[in-house]
């Protein structure tokens, strides 16, 4: 049987690289960046996927991720490198799946929601986007030009990817560790609640979206969700590291003078679970991680 055809852009970086990694014996991943000469800002530059007729899938994982360089990119409005490449890049990608009749996979975030949720609580992807900064408004709004472009879409929302090793870029967990090693203090901060994403499940979950043909939007974040200050707490732990290194501190404290960062970010895994995907938890993960670099 032959395996699906994806097209995948932005797949260079630090999520992209590794679902390749883990996918290349499931699916025929097409690369397609600016080394290959795709601009997604560039219309023009995307009408090399018509040449792809078996490929029924696009994979859109480019964007401006910097949450605190995108803030700084918000005076500048549509004009913007967070506004072009998240926004109307995605809205291009979007147009060229529907006129190829091919279906967009959309990575976006957690940011869109506000995390005013109780702790506790968790968002279902039926809850409405409320976002709080620049780098989620251009991701909101970067999921609102795929779902109105007429083409067959998934939006996956993913939340602080993490993975055992990757030279180019330091993902938290790593630079957590980083720090912990080189006996470097660490502020934690606890007025904050995320889910921690291990890049291997959420490849596998992406998988599960391909061959089920799903539609709509699904969670994909860990199952765990802890504050950064916790999060630091089990790195030191699981590696043997000091946490006598490790202080708390808040967001307002942390991130002055930087975008504002949501309270509770807990999303739900329910529907995703669903097409028999599990995303495990971080302290099970990092046991992964530990076995992996021994």
């Amino acid at each position: 049987m032959d395996k699906p055809q994806v097209i995948g852009i932005g797949l260079n970086g630090l999520v992209g690289s590794r679902v390749t990694e883990i996918l290349s014996e499931k699916i025929e991943l097409i690369p397609m960046s600016s080394t290959t000469g795709v601009d997604i800002t560039k219309p023009e530059t995307l009408v090399t996927i018509k040449k792809y007729a078996k490929a029924n899938f696009i994979l859109h994982m480019a964007a401006k991720t910097d949450v605190d360089g995108c803030e700084k990119d918000s005076e500048l409005g549509e004009a913007s490198d967070a506004w072009r490449i998240n926004v109307g890049g995605a809205a291009n990608v979007a147009e060229i799946a529907r006129e190829t009749g091919k279906k967009i996979i959309y990575i976006s975030t957690d940011f869109v929601f506000d995390g005013k949720k109780s702790e506790g609580e968790e968002y279902a992807e039926t809850d409405q986007p409320a976002p709080v900064n620049y780098y989620a408004e251009t991701k909101f709004e970067g999921e609102r030009k795929v779902e109105e472009s007429g083409a067959d879409f998934a939006i996956v929302r993913l939340a602080y990817p993490y993975r055992a090793k990757f030279d180019p870029k330091t993902d938290f967990m790593r630079a957590i560790k980083n720090r912990l090693e080189q006996g470097q203090p660490v502020k934690g901060v606890t007025d904050h609640i995320f889910c921690p994403t291990f890049i291997d499940d959420f490849a596998l979950a992406l998988f599960t979206i391909i061959e089920n043909d799903a539609m709509g939007i699904y969670h994909t974040v860990g199952a765990q969700g802890l504050s950064p200050f916790e999060a630091s707490v089990i790195i030191a732990e699981t590696f043997g590291l000091d946490k006598g290194l490790i202080s708390e501190t808040v967001r307002e404290e942390f991130f002055k003078d930087r975008a504002h960062r949501p309270f509770n970010l807990a999303l739900s895994n329910a529907k995703i679970e669903t097409l028999g995907v599990r995303m495990r938890g971080f302290e099970e993960c990092l046991q992964l991680i530990k076995s992996e670099l021994q």
